[in-house]
């Protein structure tokens, strides 16, 4: 009798407004994520641009308009933030409780899992706070150089300088014995970076694999549970199969540089980028020819129109794709070019305060959670967005007004066609509405 009653009051609890306000606590928490890891990151950036960074974040339209709806979306990346700001402080078996969460909510959530250990892994190997150590050329002997202080505000996730806990790795239990301490310059290459990183695994194996070993068998656990149900995904396996959806890689680059235009569509970036491109013009060239070469040939070999795309006109990706992308055989092509000059641009202020296997390793992620998804869903796209954002350390307060109007504008936009522009299926009862 005891549980029918129990039963019967979470039901009553259990209504369509409190499960919707759940998703509006959740971005509350979400905001209150994003100022921590902004501090973090960047501790000498005035608590007002902070502020200002997190409060424009929390309108960013595909995450601001999901915070009405109960959707798994702001769950998804409050936990992911949640779990990326615990690994940046060191908490690392709560971290991977976090990414456990993460995953429940939503299984592709374990690629960034996976991302967040690795830059766990990489702020540890590679940096060593109190000492500037370059890599020598002809061995693996490191040594110390004199300790140098940064002229600018710009701090990398990788080189952190930590504003609300004071363990440094140079004391903490992942030190290395001073004949192995390992890092590398801001600017040196990929492969010294790489060649650092399993140095250091090597010299700091049994640490690495006690701190780490919570994602290991979080990760342990979900192959089982793939094993087990036959999928990633739950429900519906048949409309979410794995395909190489190449082209949704993209889009999400357009999409992202669009939303940060005043910086990525700025003449500032074009001519920084035209000034980096022009100096290493051999480079370059090839660079650019071999990013050409393969949007090309991802948007006509594997470009999906999903069948969910192209018979749901609720959702706005279905007007993209039959009035833009689809509008004229050539279109896609013709797109080619911008989606490589926005993953030029998004690669370019990444690079100036990251890492390049950290850059390497977040453009890896992203194409491992969106390549597979053969639907066009910009809602997929928030978590990597987040994670570009938070990494590319936009000074000026201008960019973020402009930001937040852009954001404002299309919110009230999309929530008056959401609010007053329903309408009905022929062959469905029940009224419609648009949204994302």
């Amino acid at each position: 009798m005891s549980i029918v009653q129990a039963a019967s009051s979470f039901s009553e609890v259990c209504t369509t407004a409190i499960l919707r306000s759940v998703n509006g606590v959740l971005a509350v928490l979400c905001s209150i994520l994003v100022y921590e890891i902004i501090t973090l990151l960047r501790p000498t950036l005035s608590e007002g641009k902070a502020t200002i960074s997190a409060v424009v974040l929390a309108l960013y339209p595909l995450h601001w308009f999901f915070t009405f709806l109960y959707y798994t979306d702001v769950a998804s990346l409050t936990a992911v933030l949640a779990m990326y700001l615990a690994c940046l402080k060191k908490s690392h078996w709560l971290s991977a409780v976090l990414g456990a969460l993460a995953v429940v909510i939503r299984q592709t959530n374990i690629v960034w899992m996976l991302f967040v250990a690795c830059t766990g892994v990489i702020n540890i190997t590679l940096v060593h706070p109190r000492d500037n150590v370059k890599l020598n050329d002809t061995d693996t002997a490191i040594r110390k150089s004199n300790r140098s202080t940064s002229k600018d505000d710009v701090t990398s996730g990788s080189n952190l300088r930590q504003r609300k806990f004071s363990n440094s790795l140079g004391t903490d239990k992942h030190s290395m014995p001073s004949a192995s301490l390992v890092s590398t310059n801001h600017s040196s290459g990929l492969l010294d970076e790489v060649k650092v990183i399993f140095l250091a695994l090597w010299h700091m194996k049994w640490e690495l694999l006690v701190s780490f070993s919570p994602f290991l068998m979080v990760f342990v656990a979900f192959l089982a549970f793939i094993r087990w149900n036959g999928s990633v995904v739950l429900g519906a396996k048949e409309a979410h199969t794995v395909s190489p959806h190449f082209a949704q890689i993209m889009y999400f680059g357009l999409v992202s540089a669009l939303a940060v235009a005043p910086l990525h569509c700025s003449k500032g970036q074009v001519v920084d980028l035209f000034r980096s491109f022009w100096k290493r013009r051999p480079v370059s060239f090839f660079q650019a020819f071999v990013a050409i070469i393969a949007g090309i040939f991802s948007v006509h070999f594997f470009s999906i129109a999903h069948p969910y795309l192209i018979a749901d006109n609720r959702h706005y990706p279905f007007y993209l794709w039959r009035k833009v992308i689809n509008a004229h055989w050539s279109m896609k092509y013709l797109l080619v070019p911008l989606y490589v000059y926005s993953w030029f641009s998004i690669f370019s202020t990444l690079g100036k305060v990251q890492r390049k296997i950290w850059v390497l390793a977040f453009f890896l992620a992203t194409a491992a959670v969106l390549v597979p998804a053969p639907l066009i869903e910009f809602r997929y796209y928030t978590i990597p967005f987040y994670f570009i954002v938070l990494h590319s350390h936009i000074n000026d307060y201008q960019s973020w007004l402009l930001m937040g109007l852009l954001y404002l504008a299309i919110n009230v936009f999309t929530m008056m066609i959401f609010l007053f522009r329903p309408f009905r299926w022929d062959h469905e009862p029940g009224i419609q509405r648009f949204i994302w």
